[in-house]
């Protein structure tokens, strides 16, 4: 007896992104939807549902008389926030880690200086307060406090930039800071350095200063990589 609901949905998709994103079904597999149907015990309404997703974030597409076909590494959407959570879950992790956070400081120090000149003080105000939240939750490992306070902070700064195609990048520093946190590719308690670097960061924020603002960033992503090269080399 098949079944079918939103946590299936959610079961099947994870599991056969999970699977895609680490190679367990190479570019040119076809997926079959009977075959996934049996495997996962669900309708073909289900899996057909699930590979509507598949093929919105580029990792599947539908072929006339081929079937589901998996495509290669360079046709996904790797700005998806799933994808990025899927590749960031198997074995190629670090590599995955490396390039997103050169990704983040080629972008992140020029949003900084431009949220320098454009954040409202409400904006500013904000970006104070996650500062201060992550200084308090620094330390006695409170990593989940830590990283909520840090994904904020860095939605805000580029959000402040006043330019739409950085705020969109915010869910994908929230992946990486998330799964540099789940995955262990972090120390037990963050490094001091980067949490001073953070509020002063802020402060430059507030004071309208883009240079100070541009280089600060780009110490913290200076920092992220190094804590890359000891943790996951």
């Amino acid at each position: 007896m098949t079944t079918q609901g939103p946590g299936l949905h959610t079961h099947v998709l994870d599991t056969l992104g999970l699977e895609i994103a680490a190679g367990e079904h190479p570019p040119g597999q076809v997926l079959r939807t009977d075959e996934l149907a049996q495997r996962f015990d669900v309708s073909r309404t289900v899996v057909r549902e699930v590979i509507r997703v598949l093929e919105s974030m580029h990792l599947v597409e539908s072929r006339r008389r081929v079937g589901v076909t998996v495509r290669p590494t360079e046709a996904w959407n790797v700005y998806d926030p799933q994808v990025i959570r899927w590749r960031l879950a198997g074995a190629d992790r670090p590599r995955q880690l490396r390039s997103l956070t050169v990704l983040r400081s080629a972008i992140e120090p020029v949003a900084a200086g431009l949220a320098a000149r454009n954040a409202t003080p409400e904006q500013c105000a904000a970006l104070t307060e996650c500062a201060l939240g992550m200084v308090a939750t620094s330390r006695g490992q409170q990593l989940e406090g830590y990283l909520e306070h840090d994904i904020a902070f860095h939605r805000i700064v580029l959000n402040a930039s006043g330019n739409e195609m950085f705020a969109r990048l915010g869910d994908v520093v929230a992946e990486v800071l998330a799964g540099r946190t789940h995955h262990q590719v972090m120390f037990e308690d963050p490094d001091p350095a980067a949490v001073t670097l953070h509020v002063r960061l802020a402060e430059a924020v507030r004071e309208g200063d883009a240079a100070a603002a541009e280089r600060l960033t780009k110490e913290i992503a200076v920092g992220a990589l190094h804590e890359l090269d000891v943790l996951a080399p």
